[in-house]
């Protein structure tokens, strides 16, 4: 399965560059929906696959694959991608069904939230990424009579554009509670390319509000080139991520918005002040008990299985350390070691999937 993607960052459709990186992530959707133990169902997924002259030969089943879950891209990595999709998802869906009216996909690249999830009927989505992704995607969709399940709108500006006025244009109001995801985008934007989306997002939400983001925690990313995973993502389909990754050093995104000490994940069993209701723990609810796969503990989080390298070492649980991942939201002003914290101006609430290439 030798590949020869491009590499070139500013391409505008999937052909290449970053946008070549939703292919790969559609491709893990699909093997994801198609194993026994599934965590996340896309039926789409593997038509984008289909549908990309590029991606024509990737598997879309682990069957396809020659050794199978031991394969260190579509075994380990799509097993990585598979996760993420629930937790998020998950996330997603309770902020929908609280306070959220307002859905906003940030290089939304090829999700389909849109169409597979079952959201409140008053809840709209905004899709924002480049108008070839969008155009790719709607093309596949529209072959397939593929209908969303709640309005769906697409907003097709780049993120390094003036995307703020493109989304509120497109309909999106400040003033009505919003969930946002920043899924797989930050470590393509340069340092002050995503403080500035954060700031941005901060001044978009309200009360009731959240955002969920995807962050690495290591220095150096080349120091991780030889890892399975990446040399794997190199020579099976000609995707070097390293070099589509920034290699700036990355901004405390949420850290500075803190407003009340850290608390250690440690101390969430202690009775919840009244600005602290929301605990560490509350991101799971799936379960899996495959080898080096996710689990569920007597409090609900979702954990990879141990030692499983980044991009599969897990999500939540207490005393996260580095070169662990972990994605939890709390309320305004709960701050954490971990830099899951919010916004004091407009109380929402954050979620920061943080991850390492250990």
């Amino acid at each position: 399965m030798a590949g020869t993607a491009p590499q070139q960052t500013d391409v505008e459709g999937v052909e290449g560059g970053v946008g070549l990186t939703a292919l790969l992530v559609a491709a893990a959707r699909a093997l994801e929906t198609h194993r026994h133990d599934s965590l996340a169902q896309d039926v789409y997924a593997e038509h984008f696959v289909s549908a990309a002259p590029a991606c024509a030969d990737w598997p879309v089943r682990i069957e396809q694959v020659p050794d199978g879950e031991d394969n260190p891209l579509w075994g380990r990595f799509a097993r990585y991608f598979g996760l993420r999709t629930r937790v998020l998802d998950d996330f997603l869906l309770r902020s929908a069904r609280t306070d959220a009216r307002q859905v906003v996909l940030l290089g939304a690249g090829l999700d389909t939230r849109a169409f597979r999830l079952d959201w409140p009927s008053d809840v709209v989505v905004f899709e924002i990424d480049r108008a070839g992704v969008l155009a790719f995607k709607q093309q596949v969709l529209t072959d397939l009579s593929a209908a969303p399940k709640v309005k769906r709108v697409p907003v097709p500006v780049d993120l390094r554009a003036d995307w703020v006025t493109a989304l509120t244009t497109a309909g999106f109001d400040p003033t009505v509670p919003s969930v946002w995801l920043a899924e797989g985008l930050l470590f393509y934007l340069p340092s002050p390319a995503e403080t500035y989306l954060i700031d941005m997002v901060d001044r978009l939400t309200t009360g009731g509000s959240a955002l969920a983001f995807e962050a690495k925690l290591e220095k150096d990313l080349l120091a991780y080139r030889d890892s399975p995973i990446y040399t794997a993502t190199r020579e099976q389909i000609g995707i070097d991520l390293l070099h589509l990754f920034d290699k700036g050093p990355r901004p405390d995104s949420t850290g500075a918005r803190r407003t009340h000490p850290s608390t250690s994940p440690a101390s969430t069993d202690a009775a919840p002040s009244p600005s602290r209701t929301t605990r560490w723990r509350e991101t799971g609810g799936c379960s899996r008990t495959s080898p080096g796969r996710d689990v569920r503990s007597a409090h609900g989080d979702v954990r990879a299985g141990p030692g499983i390298p980044y991009p599969a070492r897990g999500f939540a649980g207490s005393g996260n350390k580095r070169g662990a991942a972990c994605l939890a939201h709390r309320p305004v002003r709960s701050g954490s070691r971990t830099g899951l914290t919010t916004r004091p101006a407009s109380q929402s609430r954050s979620a920061s999937l943080m991850s390492a290439s250990g």
